[in-house]
């Protein structure tokens, strides 16, 4: 059993505080510490852009450990502290203030940011972006006088801060260059669906296009249309924070490239989590997927390999969605599927949805399918 002499994290998200539970509860009792350039301790981040921000879950119950846990388990919890360079060779990290980190294995779980959009007129104080609790209080402070919401982008979080906006009474414009809002993960039926879902409740989408320019409270589209906006966010997507691995000459491509037990090109730092992109088993294909599940099954992993497991990453990509009352559970991954299969009636909210490939499983959608999505998982898993 090798004892690393000490183990940092940095980042505090799903991966970071999983591999910081799996280490001490594999009886690792050797120096723990968690950076992580956010204010707040680790919290319930897929909440912030459902319950939260509708209004359906208090403050309280965000944090997803109390603070005496972390004294109680020694895990030494570095907050507000951005780590500004990764020294590989003499295994140190200096953080903001100037402070040194010496370390014996380095996780990284640093996460990603959003994509940030360029619009005439949108500054800062105008345009939001949902990524941290601190983001979401603040698109909270401006939902509480505003009347009329524009959200740019069909992504999930879009969609579902789009749903979670309506849920508190505000009106929605929903502005996506897609033809279809989640086409390219769902397909063009579920997407419909979705859409539907969304019109139903009262908001307007204008799909084809985006936003051209703010000026005070209008928004004008790049197809003419001029919106009434007091609150604009936006979800176009994010990328992989992986800016202090490449400066430090750790292969990246499209987030960190690991191996199959999760390390880097330097031996003795992992990665973990929306910056990991791993060899995926099914598709042959290198997979980095942005979803909490993930995060915290590969940060589990990541431990476990520190203390020498030797554990091939093999779970199958997992995450939902929320938006008003319908869940979709996803697992897999299918990019490039040939066929899209519904069983069930998905109108009625109660099917199924295969994603396949030259007749090979990729992924499987569910609505009010829970046992199914678990099967789905289980035959994902199996290497074929």
């Amino acid at each position: 059993d090798e004892q690393p002499e000490s183990v940092v994290i940095v980042g505090g998200g799903a991966a970071g505080l999983a591999a910081a539970l799996k280490l001490r509860r594999s009886g690792y009792e050797r120096p723990l510490t968690l950076v992580s350039a956010e204010n707040d301790p680790p919290y319930d981040r897929p909440n912030l852009s459902k319950d939260y921000l509708a209004g359906n879950a208090p403050e309280e119950w965000m944090a997803l450990r109390p603070d005496e846990f972390y004294r109680e388990n020694a895990i030494e919890l570095e907050l507000g502290s951005a780590v500004l360079e990764l020294d590989a060779t003499r295994r140190k990290l200096k953080l903001q203030g100037g402070r040194e980190l010496s370390f014996d294995r380095l996780l990284l779980a640093t996460g990603a940011t959003p994509v940030r959009v360029q619009i005439p007129g949108g500054e800062p104080d105008r345009v939001f972006y949902l990524r941290s609790f601190a983001d979401c209080r603040a698109i909270l402070a401006r939902a509480a006088s505003a009347k009329r919401a524009v959200v740019l982008g069909s992504s999930f979080i879009a969609l579902e801060v789009a749903a979670s906006l309506r849920s508190r009474g505000l009106d929605v414009h929903i502005v996506g260059r897609d033809a279809v809002p989640m086409r390219r993960v769902l397909g063009e039926q579920v997407g419909d669906f979705l859409r539907r879902l969304h019109e139903s409740r009262g908001t307007v989408f204008h799909l084809g296009t985006t936003i051209a320019g703010i000026a005070g409270e209008q928004v004008s589209l790049s197809n003419g249309t001029t919106l009434a906006a007091d609150l604009v966010v936006v979800g176009a997507g994010v990328r992989p924070l992986d800016d202090l691995a490449r400066a430090a000459g750790i292969a990246t491509n499209n987030g960190v490239t690991v191996d199959d037990y999760l390390m880097t090109s330097v031996n003795g730092i992992y990665a973990a989590g929306d910056i990991a992109s791993w060899p995926g088993k099914r598709s042959g294909e290198r997979l980095r997927v942005e979803h909490w599940v993930v995060a915290q099954r590969l940060g589990e992993t990541a431990a476990r390999n520190m203390l020498g497991a030797r554990e091939r990453f093999t779970a199958a990509p997992f995450f939902w969605t929320q938006q008003f009352d319908v869940t979709i559970n996803y697992v897999g991954h299918a990019s490039g599927s040939d066929s899209i299969r519904i069983e069930g009636d998905l109108e009625q909210r109660d099917c199924a949805i295969r994603y396949e490939r030259e007749g090979r499983l990729l992924a499987v959608a569910t609505v009010s399918r829970d046992l199914e999505s678990l099967l789905a998982e289980l035959e994902l898993e199996r290497d074929h």
